[in-house]
């Protein structure tokens, strides 16, 4: 009776130090997901803290950069330009030229930085009116029409005989147009073709694409394209300027709309560039024209 009292005792024992570690374990094992979502936590509360102090810095730097430069402009302008006062010498106006070419060049880069940290910093906002969507393209073609020619291009526009009227920030829906228009001017070759096309679909959705003949991308070189500040490195594009902001922003600006924006190329083949303008807002349009 003994012996098997001392096994009962023994066999509880084991028992309950079994369940105390299993007990242990689960505890720690509690306490160790406690503290990783903790971390985690902690740590993307300071990622956002992070980015949100980046943005205000760019905003503000911004800001700062863009009242002296719009002075240098101003003034390299009038010197460039003399009009009824003294004449100035022909190397003065050329170099007030380069002075106003440089000083537009980087307020325009200043202008797409601090477009890109108000979109990351969720504090962009569009200006909706509706607008002839026609119009917007045609004034968007206009102004890269010079660049193009110099360059012996061709530009094409297949538009139908009507396009709606939509509710869109027309001056960023032509920023988006000029941007994609310039990246194809530049990236093809002289004597390339580039083809602008747009479609009212019979669901009510718009869309808009650009094509060109260029150099092309892979898959790889698209996806670092389509990343702020990413620069495509083949060499034919080392030559000209850029800071790799202007289709992160175009994309952006499409999705600000509610609008989907995607890109095609392949390397030596020409790229094209398309984005949509959804259902709800063309209906909404047509709705306000009746």
């Amino acid at each position: 009776m003994n012996e098997m009292n001392l096994r009962d005792s023994c066999r509880s024992r084991r028992e309950r130090t079994s369940l105390l570690s299993r007990y242990s374990a689960d505890l720690g094992q509690c306490l160790s997901r406690q503290r990783s979502e903790r971390a985690l936590r902690a740590a993307a509360m300071e990622q956002a803290l992070a980015s949100r102090a980046k943005s205000e810095f760019l905003a503000n730097m911004s800001h700062e950069l863009r009242t002296p430069l719009n002075a240098i402009i101003g003034f390299s302008d009038l010197i460039g330009r003399p009009a009824d006062r003294e004449p100035v010498s022909v190397r003065t106006c050329e170099y007030a030229g380069f002075v106003n070419r440089a000083g537009k060049h980087l307020l325009n880069i200043i202008s797409d930085i601090l477009d890109i940290s108000k979109i990351e910093s969720g504090t962009f906002a569009l200006d909706l009116e509706p607008v002839v969507l026609r119009d917007v393209i045609d004034a968007s073609a206009a102004l890269v029409e010079s660049r193009i020619k110099e360059k012996r291009q061709t530009l094409a526009l297949k538009l139908p005989a009507v396009l709606p009227v939509v509710p869109v920030d027309s001056r960023r829906v032509k920023q988006v147009l000029i941007n994609l228009l310039s990246n194809a001017h530049k990236f093809t070759p002289e004597g390339g073709r580039i083809v602008l096309t747009a479609a009212s679909c019979a669901s009510g959705t718009v869309t808009v694409s650009v094509h060109d003949s260029g150099v092309g991308m892979t898959a790889e070189e698209i996806a670092v394209a389509l990343r702020p500040f990413g620069q495509v490195g083949f060499s034919q594009t080392r030559s000209h300027e850029g800071t790799g902001l202007g289709l992160p922003i175009a994309k952006a600006l499409i999705e600000q709309h509610g609008g989907s924006f995607s890109v095609t190329s392949k390397k030596n083949a020409g790229t094209t560039v398309t984005f949509t303008l959804p259902e709800n807002r063309v209906a909404a349009a047509k709705e306000e024209i009746l």
